[in-house]
């Protein structure tokens, strides 16, 4: 589904589902160098199971355009917005890594339109090295293989390998090059990095969050290790945590696992 948002087309995967005012509405908000592909599992299954599904390509990425969010405010921003281009009042939020500190941000921010919260992959603060950093200005195919590294459990047997076929280390690579690759005019793998880095709000706006909060960490996650989503967890008033077997990764290295920790969050 195509939306205008702040005068800019805006691509949302719906899980092949109408939008209906009726419904309840869940946002699943991807990370750095992502895409709405990235829910495919989680997103489908909510859409035939009662919900409005939107997962937004991030302005100025793959089908969205616009200029690529520099700030975890600036994206927040956008994801209220977007609410209001399809008019829903209120939505469920759940976000990955980069999208965990939009989503965290935004139910700040409007807590009267957000209902349940979903942190996936998440930390606070959320730094990145300065090489890394460097990296992903100057050589960007280099740092795509260093995060890829860093954000899967193993390369090849299970949970990094789902059967004959597929190679999840392989998938996520070629994702994140098309990504880079959609936009020319601005290096969107080190402006989601620099945001990452730059956020500060993070412990102020997790005490200011009111709804039920779900927090999914990976046990073997490099990029956001478990005990660095503590700092939000002590100060989140409703709080579960759920830790997979997976890396950072989770939504392809723990599918199942993701879907059923929120099925049970919305279901609340």
């Amino acid at each position: 589904m195509y939306l205008t948002v702040n005068h800019h087309t805006t691509y949302c995967y719906t899980g092949g589902k109408a939008f209906d005012p009726a419904k309840p509405t869940v946002v699943f908000i991807h990370g750095v160098l992502n895409d709405h592909s990235v829910w495919i599992l989680q997103t489908r299954y909510f859409a035939n199971h009662g919900w409005n599904v939107l997962a937004p390509d991030l302005p100025g990425h793959c089908k969205s355009e616009g200029e690529p969010p520099a700030t975890v405010e600036a994206a927040a921003s956008f994801i209220l917005a977007l609410l209001d281009a399809v008019g829903a009042p209120q939505a469920a939020l759940v976000g990955h890594s980069f999208g965990s500190l939009i989503a965290l941000h935004t139910a700040a921010e409007a807590p009267d339109r957000v209902t349940h919260l979903a942190l996936v992959g998440t930390a606070f603060p959320m730094k990145v090295s300065p090489a890394l950093l460097d990296t992903a200005l100057c050589a960007p195919h280099k740092a795509i293989a260093m995060v890829n590294q860093f954000s899967h459990s193993m390369l090849a047997p299970p949970p990094s390998s789902l059967g004959p076929g597929t190679w999840l280390y392989g998938s996520s690579q070629a994702l994140m090059r098309r990504v880079l690759a959609s936009n020319p005019r601005v290096n969107v793998f080190h402006t989601g990095f620099k945001a990452c880095d730059d956020y500060k709000e993070g412990l102020m706006q997790a005490g200011r969050v009111k709804c039920a909060t779900l927090f999914i960490v990976g046990n073997d996650d490099q990029m956001t290790p478990p005990n660095a989503a503590q700092t939000l967890v002590a100060r989140v008033k409703q709080t579960r945590v759920v830790a997979l077997q997976a890396g950072h990764s989770l939504m392809s290295e723990a599918p199942d696992g993701v879907l059923f920790a929120l099925r049970d969050l919305l279901q609340a």
